[in-house]
C-alpha cells in the first residue's frame, strides 16, 4: 500500500458504518450509526475489510480545530453523499464544525464521534508546530475610498 497511514497533516482512519433498522414511533426506519474505529499508525495495524478514510489537517482551519477541541465534547465528523438508492459513498472526515455544517443537507449524511485521545494530541501537535491562527478583524474602509470621485 503507498498511501501514507499517519504524517503530521494526515492520518488514515478506519471505521465501521452500522445500517441498523430501529423504530421511531409506529414507523420502522433505517438508521446509519459509526461502530468501532482503528487508529492505525503504520500498514501492519489496518485491519482486513474496514473501510477508511484519511482525516486531513489544514492550516487555515486552526481557529476550528481550536475551538472543536476546546469544547466539552470535541468530534469528529464522518461526511457521506446519499444516493438515490440511498447507498451511501464516503466522501470525507474533518475535525471543523464549519466544514461538517456545510454538509448538513438532504444529499449528504454527517456522523460523528467523539475525538479519541490520540488524534486530539496529534491535532494540538499539528496547532503546536503552525501555531493559533488569529482572525484578525476586518478594517473598515474609508468611505469612498475605492470609487471614481466623479468630479
Amino acid at each position: 500500500m503507498t498511501e501514507t497511514i499517519k504524517s503530521p497533516n494526515h492520518w488514515l482512519i478506519q471505521y465501521e458504518l452500522i445500517d441498523e433498522e430501529v423504530q421511531v414511533g409506529r414507523w420502522m426506519t433505517n438508521r446509519r450509526t459509526l461502530g468501532r474505529v482503528n487508529l492505525p499508525t503504520d500498514e501492519s495495524e489496518l485491519e482486513e475489510g474496514l473501510p477508511s478514510l484519511t482525516l486531513t489537517l489544514y492550516r487555515d482551519e486552526r481557529t476550528d480545530y481550536r475551538f472543536n477541541l476546546s469544547s466539552s465534547d470535541p468530534h469528529l465528523f464522518f461526511i457521506f453523499e446519499v444516493r438515490e438508492d440511498e447507498s451511501v459513498v464516503p466522501l470525507r472526515i474533518s475535525a471543523s464544525q464549519t466544514v461538517a455544517a456545510s454538509h448538513l443537507d438532504g444529499d449528504y449524511l454527517v456522523l460523528t464521534i467523539t475525538i479519541p485521545l490520540a488524534v486530539q494530541a496529534w491535532m494540538e501537535a499539528f496547532i503546536g508546530r503552525h501555531g493559533e491562527l488569529i482572525e484578525q478583524p476586518k478594517k473598515k474602509r474609508k468611505k469612498g475610498a475605492g470609487r471614481a470621485s466623479g468630479r
